[in-house]
């Protein structure tokens, strides 16, 4: 199979859908790689290293998507993209359907076969090529509310660990996934009071025994998320529906209990965001203020660290890929994993969360295919 990897145009975003070692997997196992030139540059790799790995380097993105069967890419295809797309190209890549439905749009009228890599599964119900990039974030927020709360952006101007003598602040993380994991883990390792919260009980427990006490956990109710917002110096936003557009947690009128000068990072911006009043910002421009309480909601947040999060990428998006190009669509249909991603299919939208999130018809995905 004939696999492109065009440079990445969304703002801000450095990492690239496949690294130099991922590329030398694909040319090994016998497929031809189309690298649009200066492509790996925000990790480091330029086009003579591709060269190197077996790729071939063209010019433009159009050469790229005109060449290749299967276009394997880090974020969602922008506006310029969707054109280049065509009827049985596969794309390969995150979508955040549920949050866009004008990209949702393009890509049904493009006729492409489109897998989602926050959608495709594992034998234990995990999202599997998620993951990696939610620990990055998760990690991530932590710095970034720790940044926020300084006085000269507009925090109220406290240390995370405090010092002898000063208490640390109070980090506030809701939901218990990979990223709220790993914020809390961050934020416990700053020495922060930590609180997260759940809905599921197991998964509380779970989040007890791994913390040993440094982390307080609740469950998580409108009443709970009140107490512990409004007493926060740091809220990370960590929900996930699968597919589906990120349930809103806190509401605009939550803000005026919190205190002024509180941060909180919306990493379910992707999604659409947990907060009411988050909209999705850049790296360039992170951060906005509503009623007094600062808000970061940067859409691609490991994007700022291009060369492990490409790498994590790829460590976890390699064996699918490999089945996509050795096998084709008959992957999808043979792979319950695989087939969980695919959320477009020759102008059918199969995938039901973030059909039902954008009000358009849903198709299974087993139909799409044998149709």
């Amino acid at each position: 199979m004939r696999i492109g990897v065009p440079r990445e145009i969304k703002t801000h975003e450095y990492r690239v859908g496949l690294t130099p070692g991922a590329v030398r997997e694909y040319v090994h196992a016998g497929h031809s790689v189309f690298v649009e030139t200066n492509a790996g540059s925000g990790i480091g790799a330029d086009d003579g290293v591709y060269r190197k790995a077996g790729a071939a380097i063209v010019t433009t993105a159009a050469e790229v998507f005109s060449t290749a069967d299967m276009i394997v890419k880090v974020k969602e295809p922008q506006p310029g993209e969707w054109a280049l797309l065509r009827p049985g190209q596969i794309l390969f890549t995150y979508l955040h359907l549920a949050a866009d439905p004008q990209q949702a749009k393009g890509l049904l009228a493009s006729g492409c076969t489109a897998i989602a890599y926050e959608t495709v599964t594992d034998a234990r119900g995990g999202l599997p090529l998620l993951a990696p990039m939610s620990e990055v974030a998760g990690r991530l927020s932590i710095e970034a509310a720790g940044g926020a709360l300084q006085r000269h952006r507009g925090g109220r101007g406290i240390l995370f660990g405090g010092v002898p003598g000063v208490p640390p602040a109070r980090v506030v993380v809701i939901g218990g996934g990979v990223v709220g994991t790993h914020a809390a883990r961050m934020a416990a390792g700053l020495g922060a009071e930590v609180a997260i919260l759940d809905r599921s009980l197991e998964r509380l427990r779970e989040l007890d025994e791994m913390f040993q006490g440094r982390v307080r956990t609740c469950f998580s109710t409108i009443e709970a998320i009140e107490r512990e917002v409004f007493a926060a110096d740091a809220v990370i936003g960590a929900v996930l529906v699968a597919g589906a557009s990120a349930p809103k947690l806190v509401t605009r009128q939550m803000l005026k209990s919190m205190r002024r000068g509180s941060v909180i990072v919306d990493v379910a911006i992707d999604q659409g965001g947990c907060f009411e009043t988050s909209h999705p910002t850049t790296h360039a421009d992170p951060t906005y203020e509503v009623d007094g309480i600062i808000h970061y909601c940067v859409a691609n947040m490991p994007g700022a660290v291009p060369l492990t999060s490409s790498q994590a990428l790829n460590n976890a998006t390699l064996p699918f890929g490999l089945a996509l190009a050795r096998q084709g669509l008959a992957a999808v249909a043979e792979n319950p994993h695989l087939r969980a991603g695919l959320n477009i299919h020759r102008g059918r939208f199969t995938h039901k969360a973030a059909a039902d999130s954008l009000g358009l018809p849903f198709s299974p995905a087993e139909e799409a295919i044998a149709a």
